[in-house]
């Protein structure tokens, strides 16, 4: 039999990760042409291929190697994989995303972690999960005032299309949104239990403790699709740890999401009237001092930025040593806070994109 065009594409990607993958993990070239064939026998009859399991661990694990919006990826492979394809129920699935958040969590010595559901086939995805983050707080529009993160308003209006109530407190938890292939999304609450999160003061600043501010412990992506091989997964969550920029500088920060930096210049007795006082800079580094305080305090992993960079650049080191090119995304690699004062502000990395890999996806419907 003849392949079609989508099948030949198909059987090169799973030919050029079969080899990259099995060589990294020391398999024999003989071992590795029986398996291509395999693979060329199961495109042919099904237009698709299964993943092993040791295939689909290795391959999420080189997709966190390839992200090139990430500078964490010194522990790539460190990742954790849980293999829920059999997973067929939006119920189900809920039960396994419980136990990544649980998993992860890990009472704050968190743990990278990836869990990875059943493949699209023909364009067809048997589970979406609507969310853009496993745990994430609700936004709600109160006429010109927004109450909550901004981010989720759109996703806090779907979920109350579904019957969804929350509190409208400025940090309330949305539920998981879950969608079997050709059924309607379903809603899942996850127990307060599970969500761990960290209220935010500082060790001088006691009014920064009034505030009432918290952020969450582990931020787990959950709508970017899995891509091994030419084999989609569109429901793949995983999540590593944060850099305490990422809430400092920007969550919590930013003046569309909760803005607190005005909050946080006035507890200092700053002068706001002019950006010549530097007050949003001063103000800024405060609140970061702050969350990698809180973080500490209540024992959840979190890195700050400079520790970040220099990780990185042993990442580097390590993957020029095995003769691997590093990729990156200048843009995200460097830090909001301080970044010429990290040795990523002053490199460039070609912004190749390799797989496996993980990309962006057009939301469910």
């Amino acid at each position: 039999m003849v392949l079609s065009v989508n099948r030949i594409e198909l059987f090169q990607e799973a030919i050029q990760f079969i080899h990259s993958c099995y060589d990294e993990l020391g398999i024999s070239q003989e071992e590795q042409l029986m398996r291509v064939k395999e693979i060329e026998e199961e495109i042919i009859q099904t237009g698709t291929y299964t993943h092993t399991q040791s295939e689909l661990t290795h391959g999420a694990k080189m997709a966190w190697r390839n992200s090139n919006h990430c500078i964490g990826r010194l522990l790539w492979e460190t990742l954790e994989v849980f293999d829920e394809r059999q997973v067929t129920t939006a119920k189900d699935a809920f039960e396994k995303l419980k136990h990544h958040v649980d998993y992860a969590t890990n009472d704050g010595d968190i743990r990278s972690t990836i869990t990875v559901f059943a493949p699209r086939v023909q364009d067809k995805d048997p589970l979406r999960i609507w969310n853009h983050q496993l745990v994430r707080y609700a936004g709600y529009e109160d006429g010109a005032t927004i109450i909550g993160d901004s981010a989720s308003i759109e996703m806090t209006k779907l979920c109350e299309r579904l019957g969804w109530r929350g509190n409208k407190t400025p940090f309330d938890v949305l539920p998981l949104v879950i969608q079997e292939f050709g059924k309607s999304p379903r809603l899942f609450e996850l127990p307060k239990s599970s969500v761990k999160e960290v209220p935010i003061s500082h060790p001088e600043i006691k009014g920064i403790s009034e505030l009432n501010t918290k952020w969450y412990a582990v931020p787990i992506i959950s709508n970017m699709r899995l891509d091994i091989g030419g084999i989609e997964y569109p429901m793949a969550p995983f999540n590593g740890w944060y850099m305490g920029t990422e809430i400092g500088a920007r969550n919590l920060a930013d003046a569309d999401r909760y803005n607190l930096l005005p909050s946080v210049a006035k507890l200092m007795g700053l002068n706001t009237k002019s950006n010549r006082s530097l007050w949003i800079d001063k103000a800024l580094v405060e609140l970061n001092i702050a969350v990698l305080h809180s973080y500490e305090k209540e024992g959840v992993t979190l890195v700050d930025h400079h520790t970040a960079a220099k990780q990185f650049k042993s990442f580097e080191k390590k993957e020029r040593s095995v003769g691997r090119r590093v990729t990156g995304n200048w843009v995200w690699l460097i830090p909001p806070l301080s970044p010429a004062a990290t040795h990523v502000y002053h490199k460039r990395f070609a912004n190749d994109i390799m797989t496996p890999n993980f990309f962006y996806q057009k939301d469910p419907e």
